[in-house]
């Protein structure tokens, strides 16, 4: 079963639907985050974060994750996420700093 709103990794256009399911930290960064330039730190980093709390890797086309589609997973995801505003942050900060390395090395 395919679903159009699947792809390999957490989708960019997803972003702006992780508004309002948390507290007002999460809001802030959703909100800053989702019009910023899609090659931003900031950008790649939520990506990278949202990617590794949703197990994209993992996913595959016979997954009911899959079937559910990209938005649902990720809704789902950060409603169900256990730690609170000021975790997600920190995990937002970790591949912030992630990111950056890889950046980095890539220019040296």
């Amino acid at each position: 079963m395919y679903n159009n709103d699947t792809e390999l990794l957490f989708p960019s256009r997803v972003i702006k639907d992780l508004a309002g399911l948390r507290g007002p930290e999460w809001d802030e960064l959703v909100n800053r985050v989702k019009n910023l330039a899609e090659d931003s730190i900031d950008h790649l980093a939520f990506v990278l974060m949202m990617t590794k709390l949703d197990g994209c890797t993992t996913c595959n086309s016979d997954s009911f994750r899959a079937m559910r589609g990209c938005t649902q997973c990720a809704i789902l995801n950060i409603r169900r996420f256990r730690g609170s505003d000021k975790e997600l942050i920190r995990l937002f900060e970790q591949a912030r700093i992630e990111i950056t390395k890889t950046v980095e090395a890539k220019l040296k």
